[in-house]
């Protein structure tokens, strides 16, 4: 097969002596994108500095060229041949400066980084490559080669139907052969984290940890430089206080916001409403190696006994719909027909004897201290989940901690029952189930169930194997119930995604992926 060039989706804009401020919940945990698996720190690295080989074109719901022009896959589904655009450059910093333009051996040693532990590279990242290992790429991938100064190979073990579309998440973002090499002839490896290099629309300028990251238009880009010269990301925790700073003209987006922000700023004529059904799922993830969270019955019940629809209505506000499972109803493989955990804390309470727990027993409840799209009120949520367990005998202690600590320790596995999140990244169901169900994720820590299970593995594993959605979607009907008989989450809801904008601002679109594309925005007079 061929997959020959689109039009670039970019294209140069209007541009004037602007800066576009964009008020973000949190900081990121750092810019060397690989290490880390959330997506406020996606949206500050891999959305703005970076490209991949392809990319998701949202509104399209395709995969479009990105670094690569076109590609050839051979006849067995074994061979990707990636054909590179020529005349691509990277950043030019106070700290780096090109010598020469992007070329086959930034992306060998991108990926090489992540997947070959003799490579000097791959030891020096201190949170390892939890992407890459979640979807299996060291095992997926048989070699990756240079053949030709503008063309890679990927060789696979296996056919694989997500392997393209796996290729346009942010964690594939190609980096700097050469500034890589300067920095460990300096002995600075550890500055690929904090003053990043990439081929993106935005160039890094500083960072102020719980403050704001700064980027100026990268007027070498290769889609055309930015309509704007300057971009803040204003790191605001308060979905109040980035209210109150879009209506003060401090911030001319605002990411995140509350349902009730959104209800108020409807009536603001300086104020927009941008918003689309997001392709993300809010569950709180139940340690099923904790006891006795390890029990499947406990796990139930902690699902029985959860009244979802007050929890709806009190968080989102109406703002989204209630979750049953890990994929949203417009994923193609969504089993509508698997009947959801009702609320039932007398039914909660006699399994909770069957497995031996008659009284009940002590847990904790893990959240973040501020509201995000998928959890817009962690302490109200939080609350709500500690009253209806406590009904059914369970007495839950809740902890509040600070984000980036947060996903470190859930990722060593340390939780009992966590508040967390999930986004897909390109409409494709194994987006949810590789990283959040897969054995390998287990290792990498971004299953925050803590469940390997062979049958289940072996189901998702099965699903990359074939290349039509009905068979595919099958499989994933079958995982999914294994799923749910488990009670490995606590689905909580499918939301809308929103952002607000100030009047004057064009060419900004919510992506349902949560990823941030501000190449096309402009600030008009």
């Amino acid at each position: 097969m061929r997959f020959a060039a689109l039009p670039l989706l970019f294209a140069p804009l209007l541009t004037q002596a602007a800066t576009l401020s964009v008020c973000t919940e949190a900081s990121p945990e750092g810019f060397d994108v690989v290490q880390y698996n959330s997506l406020t720190t996606t949206n500050a690295s891999a959305d703005v500095l970076m490209n991949r080989l392809v990319e998701f074109d949202a509104e399209r719901g395709q995969l479009v060229p990105g670094l690569a022009e076109r590609w050839d896959v051979s006849a067995d589904g074994l061979v990707y041949s990636f054909h590179l655009r020529k005349g691509v450059v990277f950043h030019s910093t106070d700290y780096f400066t090109p010598s020469r333009p992007l070329s086959a051996d930034d992306v060998v040693f991108s990926f090489q980084r992540m997947l070959d532990p003799t490579q000097p590279w791959h030891k020096i990242a201190q949170s390892g490559f939890p992407h890459a290992q979640s979807m299996q790429l060291p095992s997926l991938l048989k070699s990756i080669e240079k053949s030709g100064d503008y063309e890679v190979r990927f060789t696979l073990n296996k056919p694989d139907a997500t392997f393209l579309a796996t290729l346009s998440m942010g964690f594939a973002s190609i980096y700097s052969a050469e500034y890589a090499d300067q920095l460990m002839k300096a002995g600075t490896p550890e500055k690929l984290n904090a003053e990043p290099i990439g081929t993106g629309p935005f160039v890094f300028k500083r960072f102020q940890k719980d403050s704001a990251v700064r980027y100026a238009a990268n007027p070498n880009y290769f889609a055309g430089k930015p309509g704007i010269d300057g971009l803040v990301f204003a790191i605001t925790p308060d979905a109040n206080v980035r209210l109150q700073k879009l209506r003060r003209g401090e911030c001319q987006i605002a990411l995140s916001p509350k349902p009730l922000d959104v209800q108020a700023a409807a009536s603001d004529a300086a104020v927009r409403v941008i918003q689309t059904p997001a392709f993300m799922t809010a569950f709180v993830g139940i340690n099923s190696r904790h006891a006795p969270l390890d029990q499947p019955k406990v796990r139930q019940a902690i699902n029985l006994a959860f009244d979802k629809a007050s929890y709806l209505k009190a968080v989102f506000e109406g703002s989204a719909s209630a979750a049953d499972g890990p994929f949203p109803p417009n994923t193609w493989s969504y089993a509508a027909k698997l009947p959801a955990y009702p609320h039932d804390p007398e039914k909660a309470k006699a399994l909770l004897a069957e497995a031996g727990l008659k009284d009940g027993f002590k847990t904790t409840i893990w959240t973040r201290p501020s509201g995000s799209l998928l959890n817009p009120n962690p302490s109200l949520g939080a609350q709500l989940l500690q009253a209806d367990l406590a009904k059914v005998g369970i007495q839950a202690e809740i902890r509040v901690i600070e984000w980036g600590e947060l996903i470190r320790r859930a990722k060593a596995g340390e939780h009992d029952l966590l508040f967390m999140g999930w986004a897909g990244d390109n409409g494709d169901p194994d987006n949810f189930l590789t990283p959040q169900f897969s054995c390998a994720s287990v290792q990498s820590g971004l299953n925050f169930a803590r469940f390997c299970n062979p049958e289940l593995d072996k189901l998702i594993s099965d699903g990359k194997t074939h290349s039509t959605q009905a068979e595919r979607a099958a499989l994933y009907e079958k995982a999914q119930q294994i799923i749910r008989e488990q009670a490995l989450w606590l689905p909580l809801a499918h939301p809308t995604a929103f952002a607000l904008t100030r009047a004057n601002i064009e060419g900004y679109k919510v992506s349902p992926f949560g990823r941030q594309d501000f190449s096309k925005v402009r600030l008009a007079p």
